[in-house]
């Protein structure tokens, strides 16, 4: 029987999503919190892999069980054996062949900056202190819908068949001291929120402009886009599927 598990974590403390063989992982703590209350070997598959000291407010990933579970008392057990900073929300039984990865059909980050010094903001949002244009930032987030092939904001030598993506929203919100970037799409490719976002850090201090910011997408060059942004400051906070609403 298979289950997808929802959850969420503060990424602080782990080296990334995926299992790393000399470092903590959210993936590997999971596999014995479930292998241990399960008895039996769990190997769970996550919807994708954040980088390390990436948060999840919201993160899918499936396993398989011979058995059928309690889902209220295997929530409780999980949460009380887990960690602090990994938190279990449910357990879904969906058909045999369902993938946490595969079937994800969207995808949202967001991206927290704060402008002026907060000592409960530094672990999960990024301290920058010279004045941004929101608005050009906004304009530049239209570029991004008329694109599909996003390979100047991809980390370099990863194995990825395809650099294509669909973006359904992207967009700047500043409410006081506190600026959120939010961007959905199908897919993501490594580190692109984070290249995205400093490329656009570049437009708001003025450095580059739209024209600049769209011939740079169109060079497919990660040398020529902006810098990746603290990895902190970057949460995923959605991902949906069809069968599950």
């Amino acid at each position: 029987m298979r289950y997808f598990i929802e959850l969420a974590y503060k990424g602080t403390h782990y080296h990334g999503w995926q299992y790393q063989p000399d470092a903590a992982s959210v993936q590997e703590t999971l596999n014995k919190a479930l292998s241990l209350l399960l008895k039996k070997e769990i190997d769970i598959v996550g919807a994708g892999r954040t980088d390390t000291g990436v948060h999840a407010k919201k993160m899918y990933a499936h396993f398989d069980s011979e058995t059928e579970i309690d889902v209220p008392k295997m929530v409780y057990k999980l949460n009380s054996f887990l960690p602090y900073d990994i938190v279990i929300y449910n357990l879904i039984r969906v058909h045999d062949e369902a993938h946490a990865r595969f079937d994800a059909i969207k995808r949202t980050y967001e991206y927290h900056i704060h402008t002026f010094k907060d000592a409960f903001l530094l672990e999960g949002s990024w301290w920058h202190t010279l004045p941004l244009n929101v608005d050009k930032m906004n304009e530049a987030c239209q570029i991004l819908f008329k694109h599909t092939d996003f390979e100047c904001f991809s980390k370099t030598h990863t194995d990825v068949r395809t650099f294509n993506c669909v973006i359904f929203e992207a967009h700047w919100q500043q409410k006081g001291t506190q600026l959120v970037f939010t961007i959905s799409a199908d897919r993501f490719l490594r580190n692109m929120v984070r290249a995205i976002v400093g490329t656009m850090i570049n437009i708001g201090l003025e450095k580059i402009d739209i024209a600049d910011f769209e011939k740079i997408i169109e060079s497919k060059d990660r040398g020529k886009a902006g810098f990746s942004v603290p990895a902190h400051g970057l949460y995923l906070t959605q991902i949906e599927y069809e069968y599950l609403k």
